[in-house]
């Protein structure tokens, strides 16, 4: 082996680092540690503008770049936190999978962009009793420190800390910092996470002292008995220096005094608390545990939040506080449009309380712990975590051999280095419920050294790791994108068979563009086997780079946008959160299939109902229920629901019985909410956490009648028919239809077959677009025909429908009553036809178009609403009758594709200038409406390339191929599939 550079030795983990130790601040006072952080000892926060010098290598740095009097006056300046990508240096670049440089680890590429960062701090006067330590808490990728000219250290692990003793270098008055940092390293193997690759100084930098005589670590275990009511309680402290210390402890709930014991510095704490309040997600009961390390007086005033709480596995369960939960989570990934991975504690706190609103109640921290105060946040909110190892060897996959590294004993330190910084910076927070060994990075001896580590250091916890696929060492049974039917992939079903351990997906539900679908079918066998204990969405956010195009529309860049190669495209575009934070559908969806309680109908005649609490801790008298009786949309009745006190995990009934005043032509609904009965840190009192909505009446629609006459001319290749309220004008040749009225002409209704495609339709496309040719359909004109009265005129043709080259085609049959008021009837009977065994197992829908003028701008519609619904994901939206806009039911995916659709519509109304078009359909269609043809919302690569057309386009389908989650993981569910099969429908336009 050649001789390695500094930062390309897989054996050296460091240079002077500190030990690894619990993440918390040291006071001087009990006064200082109630004002929070700012006032821990001597604290300075070093955030803010630097010096910097980027550089194409390290080789390249100023031969003085680290002295107190290098000449830096010319060098930029650069925020810290920042990642340099963002700042205008180096390359920006998206891939989920690949390496950017060859695979020869250790090595790394010679041409390794560089940063040093240089900056002044102020120290007052140095203590002798002090020792002055200096903490990144992340710098990508490997970072070396100099103070006063004098070389401190060296630390990698892109997004762990690295603290380091300043004492013998620092001085009273001005001190000179120096930062070094490589955007590659030898740890660069063990950071190829599906992220933007961005590098530099991106979360805070600190500096601050403990004494010599206090604490430099402690661990806090929090559980309890079998019986889960006695708390027990063990600190362990270690000192810097044993010197006759004794430690006071005090133990407070709510400002009450629980227990207060003075030990000797050398003891542990030991102590039993008799009905303990414990910490759950639901309900986040936080202990304040007050340390007090007395030396001839107060040497130091460490506060710090515990919380009590148990986790076991009991056979093929895992148990919380005794209970076996079922994890409604996400994955999360640090992530900012503006500034890359560079968050802020007020927006992660957005971040939770968007999660617990939409009751989520766990994150996995893909694929990386977090910046300390995300773990203080999930204590006081309640979300349980998985904390992740900073550790993915995913490029290896490509290499035919993915344990290479993981397997090999040369990197087993720094496999275990990385998983020993996390688990002791963060051992003492009530929240983290498992150690994450990592993601993606094959399996191998390492592995197994790890989780020995793990359990060894932590046995409170359980130890997770996916690619552990035989789960030899890990506590649960993890598996990412289970499909739920699959002629050879793995099943849930055989999940369920096989799996002696509990089980979890720690990603599934890929919340890319226009989906998932099949939650739903996830979440009921959840509910339904024991085993099987929730999982985690992949992913909160869509990482987008914010950008402005030179007619100043703000849109979103993803990989490939920055000339950056290979990339994976927009494959980062894929969270339940828009890049600007707009909840997206999916999310909407989540929160109804995550909901804490579930309604059933009983007896709707007599008014009695199920209620089902999916809680684990909590009962339903902690909320309050409510009901609203809507016609037609309008609220005409609400009140206050008496609903028993269902405890956790039971069901119950209860009784709403409602009078009834509504025409039969008119839809009936009864709305059960949940609301949260007092305010919380992450809502209002009154919030809305849950509706269920059950159908009371259907509505009949009506027929009219007319006495209006028809006139009709028949020429050569056309049939004009005259009513009192428009022209129909059919193209015999052709057998299409338009309409006109005063100034105004529509085109169609048009056969359909095709919606632009979904991310989801991610593997479907090659067939689509180069097999079947599904986006290029041809009509062939069978036979046209007509009879007329004078009153009424019915058209009937019949047409071939397939695609280019294609042997399986449709047999349509198109019928239309035209009647003399300018009602019209629609009937549509399609046969399969052809080779049918040469068809696609899915086609994108079956449905016709209109083209209207686009002055058709305001909607109303009686069906499934308020937002966008699809077969599979449907569950969020409920019937009843909504007003919108062709405008407002744009859904603004980063990657432009199919959106807006609103199924089970009887009733739709467009109007503009004055004028309306009324559309009903008995037998209940899918709906869309648009300002974007389909052939925009394909071409277009981001939301500025989009253009309205000067018309509104109508979609009324039949049927619609689901949303499926086949971007990762399980397509379209059979039952879900629009496929090549005989379909009639539909449709009276006025």
């Amino acid at each position: 082996m050649h001789k390695l550079k500094r930062w390309e030795n897989h054996q050296l983990n460091h240079i002077n680092r500190l030990p690894e130790r619990a993440h918390y601040y040291s006071y001087f006072s009990q006064e200082d540690g109630q004002q929070g952080y700012t006032q821990a000892r001597n604290y300075q926060s070093l955030n803010g503008d630097w010096r910097f010098l980027f550089l194409a290598a390290p080789e390249y740095s100023p031969v003085d770049f680290y002295q107190v009097d290098c000449q830096e006056e010319q060098w930029d300046t650069i925020p810290v936190p920042s990642n340099w990508q963002l700042q205008g240096y180096g390359k920006m670049h998206y891939s989920d999978l690949w390496y950017n440089f060859p695979i020869i680890p250790p090595k790394v590429p010679t041409e390794n962009p560089t940063g040093i960062y240089r900056r002044t701090f102020e120290l007052n006067e140095v203590e002798v009793n002090e020792r002055y330590l200096l903490k990144f808490n992340g710098v990508d990728s490997a970072f070396e420190v100099y103070v006063n000219g004098e070389f401190v250290g060296y630390s990698k692990g892109a997004r762990l800390q690295s603290e380091f003793d300043l004492s013998d270098f620092v001085k009273s008055g001005s001190n000179q910092l120096t930062v070094r940092v490589f955007q590659w390293s030898d740890g660069t193997y063990l950071e190829d996470q599906d992220m933007w690759w961005l590098s530099g100084i991106f979360r805070d930098v600190e500096f601050y002292s403990l004494p010599r005589a206090g604490l430099y670590d402690l661990t806090v275990v929090a559980t309890t008995d079998d019986t889960y009511q006695i708390g027990q309680l063990m600190v362990t402290p270690q000192l810097s220096s044993v010197e006759g210390q004794t430690i006071r402890y005090r133990l407070s709930l709510a400002d009450e005094l629980v227990m207060e014991k003075t030990l000797s510095a050398g003891e542990v704490l030991q102590e039993e608390l008799e009905a303990v309040k414990l910490w759950s997600a639901e309900t986040p009961t936080l202990y304040l545990l007050e340390i007090e390390v007395l030396q001839d007086g107060l040497v130091e005033y460490i506060p710090l939040n515990i919380g009590f709480r148990r986790v076991e596995v009991q056979g093929k369960q895992f148990l919380f506080n005794g209970q076996p939960i079922i994890l409604k989570g996400v994955n999360r990934h640090d992530y900012s449009p503006e500034n890359g991975r560079v968050v802020t504690r007020e927006s992660i706190e957005s971040d939770i309380q968007l999660m617990k609103q939409h009751n989520i109640n766990a994150v996995r921290t893909s694929h990386y712990p977090n910046a300390p105060y995300f773990y203080d946040l999930c204590d006081e909110y309640g979300m349980y975590v998985i904390d992740e190892t900073d550790l993915e060897c995913h490029g290896f996959e490509l290499t035919n051999d993915y344990d290479w590294i993981s397997n090999n004993p040369q990197w087993e330190a720094a496999y275990v280095n990385r998983l020993s910084r996390m688990i002791h910076r963060d051992k003492n927070h009530p929240s983290i419920i498992m150690w994450s060994l990592g993601n993606e990075s094959g399996f191998g001896n390492n592995f197994r050294t790890m989780a020995a580590f793990a359990k060894a250091t932590d046995p409170t916890r359980l130890v997770h790791y996916e690619g552990d696929f035989e789960a030899e060492v890990t506590d649960v049974y993890s598996t990412m994108y289970t499909w739920l039917e699959h002629d050879e992939k793995l099943t849930m079903t055989e999940v369920i068979e096989k799996t002696q351990k509990p089980h979890i997906l720690c990603e599934y539900g890929h919340a890319m563009g226009n989906g998932p679908g099949n939650l739903k079918e996830y979440q009921e066998l959840f509910y339904t086997h024991d085993q099987l204990q929730g999982g985690f969405i992949w992913e909160w956010f869509d990482q987008g780079i914010q950008s402005v195009d030179d007619t100043g529309k703000t849109y979103y860049k993803y990989g490939g946008d920055f000339g950056d190669v290979p990339n994976n495209s927009n494959f980062c575009i894929d969270g339940l959160l828009q890049p600007d934070r707009t909840v997206s559908t999916s999310l909407i969806e989540l929160k109804k299939i995550f909901e804490p309680f579930e309604l059933n109908v009983v007896n709707r005649q007599a008014g009695v109902y199920q209620l089902i609490n999916h809680l684990e801790f909590t009962a339903t008298d902690a909320y309050d229920f409510y009901y609203e009786l809507q016609i037609e949309g309008e609220v005409v009745e609400e009140g206050a629901l008496t609903i028993p006190a269902i405890k956790p995990q039971q069901r119950g009934t209860f009784t709403c019985l409602t009078k009834i005043n509504a025409g039969s032509e008119q839809l009936v609904t009864l709305h059960v909410i949940t609301q949260v009965k007092k305010a919380t840190k992450w809502c209002e009192a009154g919030f809305e956490l849950s509706r269920s909505v059950v159908k009371v009446q259907e509505p009949q629609l009506l027929k009219s009648t007319t006495e209006a006459t028809v006139a009709f001319e028949e020429q050569q290749t056309s049939l004009q028919i005259t009513t009192n309220n428009g022209l129909f004008t059919f193209d015999k040749v052709l057998g299409e239809l338009t309409i006109k009225r005063n100034d105004q002409q529509l085109s169609g209704p048009m056969m359909n077959f095709w919606r632009a495609p979904i991310d989801n339709d991610m593997y479907l496309i090659e067939e689509y677009y180069n097999k079947y040719f599904m986006n290029l359909w041809h009509e062939t004109l069978i036979d046209f025909s007509y009879e007329a009265t004078s009153d009424q005129c019915v058209i009937t043709i019949q047409k071939y429908l397939g695609t280019t080259n294609s042997s399986w085609y449709f047999d349509i049959r198109q019928s239309y009553t035209i009647f003399g008021d300018g009602k019209m009837t629609v009937m549509i009977d399609g046969i399969a036809n052809g080779r049918k065994d040469q068809a696609p197992a899915m086609i994108p829908r079956i449905g016709v178009k209109m083209v209207l003028p686009k002055v058709y701008e305001s909607v109303t519609y009686r069906g499934l609403g308020p937002h966008e619904n699809y077969c599979d994901s449907r569950e969020s939206a409920y019937p009843g009758v909504f007003k919108d806009t062709v405008a407002g039911m744009y859904v603004p995916y980063v990657y432009p594709q199919e959106h807006g659709n609103r199924m089970e519509m009887d009733y739709l109304e467009l109007n503009g200038d004055n004028q309306a078009i009324k559309i009903q359909a008995a037998d209940k269609l899918n709906f869309s409406v648009s300002h974007f043809a389909d052939e925009t919302l394909e071409k277009a690569k981001h939301t500025n390339e989009m253009v309205e057309d000067e018309a509104t386009y109508l979609y009324l389908d039949y049927k619609q191929n689901g949303l499926g989650s086949n971007a990762c993981g399980q397509d379209q569910l059979q039952k879900y599939r629009c496929t090549f099969d005989d379909f009639s429908f539909g449709f009276t336009f006025e």
